[in-house]
């Protein structure tokens, strides 16, 4: 990659066109569409194109500009740290948007993205953005509007090829919708990334072909990861899934998962929950070796919506070799939860075996509410109830 202070446009050219007078800034933009056309894209600085990064000048019209000049040609557009006010960007095929990773669990910092218009439908437009990368920045939606995701595709049809977008080492925090919302979304990547303080879903997907490995989601007003729609064939592994309102990750419907070695804890509801879809039962989906840890925190504690794991009517689902275990929140201080560890219904050719439930729930390890079909397989599953509620942790 090239030193971000350099771009492959002809600096001398951009010069003359900047100091052009009173119009400097047209006739620079002309001049930066000029040469990204000849070059082929090429890797531009924002700044360099009237982008100005002081969280108070509207920098939408200079940092779209910069996209749209680097499409056609794989080019990418550089964000030094700053903070940019901007409304709805659309990301184009075969971009990159690139800024410096600088922030930290609870607040940004770095290459800052900031929502500056409350009739946006989000800040990041990825509809277009086949085989785009998303690097290094931080999204902060400000509680602004109502249903404004962070990232989002926009569609009700299917496209004829693969997404391919990839989105990595990015914060996406404080949007009054989901922080990430893809909608009919095929083949694309989430990696090293934090989704959390969104009012909807930290990730919410109609898609498939989906790779979500060591992203943080947290502290969201429904679920951390939730596929309520169309959904197959994804890679979920060591991801963090925390304190989210409702559950920490819902499916419906879903098909060919492999969850695996993730850290799910203090869910307002359920840890994981498998639920049947519009287009049938979830269906083929490994849950092996993770930490699931405090659900139910929000839940009515006499009810089944405490509880780590719930799975109904799902066919051919592995679920071993997990730990799960009850508590409350840090402090010590909120209720102890929660109620059951495993409820199951209506299942079919699944394995329920190899899991550790010491002190894992209070008031039943295992609950089987029955109606099952052929070849369900539920044992080896040791562990106590947890008793001790005077305990500080």
């Amino acid at each position: 990659m090239k030193n971000p202070a350099t771009s492959s446009i002809n600096r001398r050219d951009l010069a003359r066109g900047t100091l052009a007078g009173g119009a400097s800034l047209l006739l620079g933009a002309s001049v930066f569409a000029e040469t990204t056309a000849k070059t082929g894209g090429g890797f531009v600085n924002a700044r360099e194109v009237g982008a100005v990064g002081d969280g108070k000048a509207d920098d939408t019209a200079a940092l779209q500009r910069a996209l749209d000049g680097v499409a056609g040609g794989s080019g990418a557009v550089f964000l030094p740290p700053g903070t940019y006010l901007t409304g709805e960007l659309h990301v184009r095929a075969g971009t990159g948007l690139v800024g410096i990773p600088a922030w930290n669990y609870s607040g940004g910092g770095g290459s800052v993205l900031r929502l500056a218009d409350a009739n946006a439908t989000c800040l990041l437009n990825l509809t277009d953005a086949r085989g785009a990368s998303i690097e290094g920045l931080a999204l902060d939606g400000r509680d602004l509007g109502t249903g404004i995701h962070g990232m989002a595709t926009h569609r009700t049809m299917w496209g004829e090829h693969e997404d391919g977008f990839r989105i990595e080492h990015c914060q996406v925090t404080r949007f009054t919708g989901d922080g990430a919302h893809l909608e009919c979304a095929w083949c694309f990547s989430v990696r090293h990334c934090e989704l959390a303080y969104n009012h909807g879903d930290g990730l919410s997907l109609r898609g498939w072909d989906g790779f979500l490995l060591d992203n943080w989601f947290s502290g969201n007003k429904r679920a951390g990861f939730a596929a309520r729609q169309e959904n197959a064939s994804v890679t979920f592994t060591a991801n963090r899934i925390e304190w989210n309102g409702e559950e920490n990750m819902v499916l419906a419907g879903a098909d060919g998962y492999q969850i695996t070695g993730n850290f799910f804890d203090r869910a307002g509801t359920y840890g994981i929950a498998l639920r049947k879809g519009l287009h049938g039962p979830c269906n083929q989906i490994t849950i092996t070796g993770n930490f699931i840890k405090r659900s139910g925190k929000l839940a009515n504690q006499e009810s089944h919506d405490s509880a780590q794991i719930v799975m109904e009517g799902a066919e051919g689902v592995t679920c071993i070799g997990n730990s799960l275990q009850a508590g409350r929140d840090d402090g010590p201080k909120g209720v102890w939860s929660p109620s059951y560890g495993v409820i199951y219904q209506g299942l079919r050719n699944c394995v329920i075996r190899n899991n550790v439930l010491h002190d894992g729930a209070l008031r039943q390890l295992l609950l089987d509410l029955g109606g099952h079909k052929e070849g369900v397989l539920v044992g080896d599953n040791p562990g106590r109830l947890f008793t001790d509620l005077g305990r500080k942790w």
